[in-house]
Parts: C-alpha cells; structure tokens; sequence
C-alpha cells in the first residue's frame, strides 16, 4: 500500500469482526514497532501481544468497557483478536546514559524531555500505520487508569505500559464527536511562530 494512503486510511477504530489475525501478521506489525528510533539506541521499548479471549476480556474489564458500552459503543476492546501493549522503561534509558559514549563530563545528562515516552509514542505509531498497511484496523487506549494491567500481564517493575492497541479486521462503528472539530488550520509555523 502507498504511504499517502495508508495516512489517509489510518483513524482509530473502536468495533472488529470476529475474525482472526495471523500470528505472522502480528509478527510484521509489532516489528514496525520495534524499528522505532530510540535515543541513544536504547531500545526501551518492549511490548506483550495478547490473542487469548479470556486475557483480552480481563483487560476490557480494567479498562471500564462495560461502562463504554453502557454508553452505546461497541465492545471493542474485547471483540478486537489482538492487543498489543506498548511498553517502556525509563530505567534502560538512564542505564544506557550513563555508559562510556554518552555519558557527559558532568555525568548523565540532565533530560530536558523523557525521551523514553518519545520513544514509545514512536513505537505506538509505527504500529498504528503497519495495521493500516496489513489491511487491518487499530485503535489505541491510554492505560493510566488500568494499575492492574502491570500484574495481570506480568510486566516487570521497571517497566510501564503505556497503553494498549487493539488490532483485528475493521467492522462498522461509532464514530467519535470529536473528529467534527476538523484538523486546526494553525498547526504548522513556517520559520517563526507569528509566521503563517
């Protein structure tokens, strides 16, 4: 598929047909991931592919589906055959800055942005548009309220997971109000912000 179309055809979608994903497919799609840069090459992203329904049931559950539901949208979260967590630790970034070529005469550097979200978001994108380049649909999930996630997972201490993408054939849904508002037409600054 053409890059231009698969930015044109990538949303996030919240409903999924019953039908399954090749665990070859996934492969390719969490590779995408895995081919996101990293600062200094850390590679503090990691992620956990779920396919089983009983998993994917108790994560729709910390992730309050019911009452989503209860609003008038699809079970997307436990209807969708895959998730992909993306994970990241913020600790493998301050191991792999305090080695030998990056370490500062001042030690490690004092990080003017947690590059490991950077990092993660990167991963989480590159996810997104291999789903869209499979055919597939995906949708995302914050997981900031779902501090159970960690334990039913079994994702280690240093690691946190910062959300989780649903993935599976695309069926009719519910789209969100709020792509009504349209893209903000003063986005982009050329050379300087006052600048069109």
């Amino acid at each position: 598929m053409d890059f231009a179309e698969v930015l044109t055809r990538r949303r996030m979608v919240r409903n999924y047909t019953d039908e399954a994903v090749d665990r070859s497919v996934l492969e390719r799609i969490v590779g995408a991931g895995r081919k996101a840069p990293s600062a200094g090459y850390t590679q503090g992203q990691s992620f956990v592919v779920v396919t089983d329904p009983q998993v994917r049931a108790a994560i729709a559950g910390l992730a309050g589906e019911s009452e989503y539901v209860g609003m008038g949208f699809d079970p997307w979260i436990s209807r969708a055959p895959a998730h992909i967590i993306v994970c990241v630790s913020e600790a493998a970034y301050h191991r792999r800055y305090q080695e030998t070529d990056k370490l500062g005469p001042e030690g490690e550097i004092t990080w003017p942005v947690p590059y490991w979200w950077v990092d993660a978001g990167a991963s989480m994108m590159n996810i997104l548009l291999a789903a869209v380049n499979e055919g597939l649909a995906a949708g995302f999930l914050g997981v900031h309220a779902m501090g159970d996630l960690k334990s039913l997972l079994g994702i280690p201490d240093q690691v946190d997971p910062i959300g989780i993408i649903t993935v599976g054939h695309p069926a009719a849904d519910r789209r969100s109000a709020s792509l009504k508002r349209g893209r903000r037409p003063d986005a982009v600054h050329w050379g300087h912000w006052d600048a069109g």
